[in-house]
């Protein structure tokens, strides 16, 4: 396996993160499989809040391994705070991770259940200085995980997000992507699981402070149908659809899940 070129085919998969990356086999490595009857209520948890400046969006991109908006983050603009943060934590990007049908796609599992994609909101801690700064410390990121369930309704909230696919159809392509709210993409419900883990794609740092939200939001099977045609190679290249760029589960080594909800 070449150096850093990792991805989700078997030559150079998540299996062989390791290889590269010998963190991919850390002790606080994400996603897990979260069951219900191993989760603690944590009844000091705290409702978790965000406040989003829609004027910080800048662009979208395919960088061949997922679909990403950028957001500028030089202050805090944009940022999530309460739950099991301290501080306030500042939004940098999203991202998405998906499945090749509407049956799996999302890298954590719940009692089981996979759901068609997750969305992955990343925010970093201002006190350690600059992004590359989080990365070295355990409170240094929170993630947002929001699941995406197939259903009969599109959602009209994702339907910006889709509309920019035309542009970045293959790998290396960019497209403005301003004026955008992404607290719209939040399910009604705040209910969460908290716990320490890691990013679920190479380096696979240590630094993550997961919220995951338990109520999924939904979307139409067209709308994860126009996610697949993503390509993830170059438009000289032959395309090949970016499916399937999700992480299974990792063991959970002692750790420990807490929810917001009984």
């Amino acid at each position: 396996m070449a150096q850093a070129v990792w991805g989700y085919d078997s030559d150079n998969g998540p299996e062989r993160w390791h290889e590269n990356y010998p963190l991919a086999k850390g002790d606080a490595q994400s996603p897990i499989e979260i069951n219900s009857k191993d989760v603690q209520h944590d009844s000091s948890l705290a409702p978790w809040h965000a406040s989003y400046d829609p004027g910080a969006a800048k662009t979208i991109l395919n960088n061949g391994r997922t679909c990403r908006v950028v957001f500028d983050d030089t202050f805090d603009r944009s940022v999530l705070r309460g739950g099991p943060l301290t501080g306030a934590y500042r939004l940098r990007q999203f991202h998405l991770h998906w499945g090749s049908s509407d049956d799996h796609g999302s890298e954590h599992v719940i009692d089981g259940v996979r759901y068609a994609a997750e969305l992955h909101m990343v925010h970093w801690n201002p006190k350690h200085g600059n992004f590359a700064g989080a990365l070295k410390q355990p409170d240094g990121v929170a993630v947002v995980g929001i699941f995406l369930q197939v259903g009969k309704t599109p959602k009209p909230e994702m339907k910006r997000i889709l509309e920019e696919i035309e542009n970045i159809k293959t790998k290396g392509k960019e497209a403005p992507f301003q004026h955008f709210d992404p607290s719209i993409l939040f399910p009604k419900s705040r209910d969460y699981w908290t716990y320490h883990g890691s990013f679920t794609t190479p380096p696979c740092e240590e630094c993550i402070t997961w919220i995951l939200l338990r109520e999924p939001i939904e979307v139409s099977s067209d709308q994860m149908a126009k996610l697949r045609s993503l390509s993830k190679n170059d438009e000289n290249e032959p395309a090949s659809p970016l499916v399937d760029n999700w992480r299974p589960p990792q063991p959970l080594k002692g750790r420990i899940v807490r929810a917001s909800f009984k």
